[in-house]
């Protein structure tokens, strides 16, 4: 009896949260993905997703997309393991100090954030002052409007989701498991690829999923370091919807990006057992 008044307690306190997600997160998912499942006479048909795969510059823009969003992960594992690494090591003011450092760039409009970049890296720019004022070039080089712009801006944008679940993953990893391994002649190197990395496998994930998720669904960094020069699906998708007003081809992009996001996720928790 008292078990089930504790289940009745918990479906009573977690059903609102399930009501709001379920008419203003699920609905809308499922709406969108029936849309794309649906020709001018509203009967079932694949000819929308047939026809953006079959598209060429669609194609492009699709793998464009994913191997932006896998660069991005990449690099912010990379940058975002050394400093959560040390963030877990410091001591909590310290810990706390960093990680409100590490959070003030979320604090900030990705808008204004992506614009300091024209900044950094337009003609007259930053680097291109550099570079001149060096002798390294003779005139000012296009460091905007290509992909590696984009990375960079949605580098900037996403590492915080990065090092936020890995320091959480590494504060619980227990300091004895550590001084065991390195007692029994581990090397740092081997201590942290085979100790620390596996056991904070799911803060990777986690971060992972948040980083490659929010880079291939981004809209501001591309369309401003980007511009019309290198499209993603997010752009693709204004286009249709807004200029090119094709509302079908519009639910069709963001039904791949959805589909996409999800097995992107599903493709991370499969391989994380593996990590152990």
């Amino acid at each position: 009896m008292r078990q089930l008044n504790q289940t009745r307690t918990i479906l009573i306190l977690v059903s609102p949260a399930l009501l709001f997600l379920s008419i203003f997160f699920l609905l809308p998912i499922l709406v969108t993905l029936a849309g794309g499942f649906q020709n001018e006479a509203g009967v079932f048909s694949l000819a929308g997703y047939l026809a953006f795969f079959q598209d060429r510059n669609a194609q492009i823009i699709y793998w464009r997309t994913l191997r932006l969003g896998v660069i991005v992960t990449v690099l912010a594992a990379l940058l975002g393991y050394p400093a959560s690494y040390l963030i877990a090591q410091m001591p909590p003011r310290r810990r706390s100090l960093l990680m409100s450092l590490v959070i003030l760039p979320l604090m900030t409009n990705p808008v204004a954030r992506t614009y300091a970049w024209l900044i950094i890296l337009g003609r007259f720019g930053l680097i291109n002052q550099v570079l001149l004022a060096l002798g390294l070039t003779e005139e000012p080089r296009r460091l905007l409007f290509n992909e590696t712009a984009i990375v960079v801006g949605l580098l900037q944008l996403f590492l915080p989701l990065m090092i936020l679940p890995l320091v959480s993953a590494l504060e619980n990893i227990p300091h004895e498991v550590v001084e065991a391994a390195r007692s029994l002649g581990a090397g740092e190197l081997t201590t942290f690829f085979r100790v620390i990395v596996p056991l904070s496998a799911d803060g990777l994930v986690m971060g992972g999923t948040l980083v490659f998720t929010g880079a291939i669904t981004a809209y501001v960094t591309p369309a401003i370091l980007g511009g019309n020069r290198v499209l993603v699906l997010a752009t693709l998708l204004r286009q249709r919807a807004l200029v090119a007003i094709d509302w079908e081809g519009a639910t069709v992009v963001a039904g791949v990006m959805l589909v996409t996001t999800l097995l992107v996720n599903l493709f991370l928790r499969l391989f994380r057992p593996k990590m152990v």
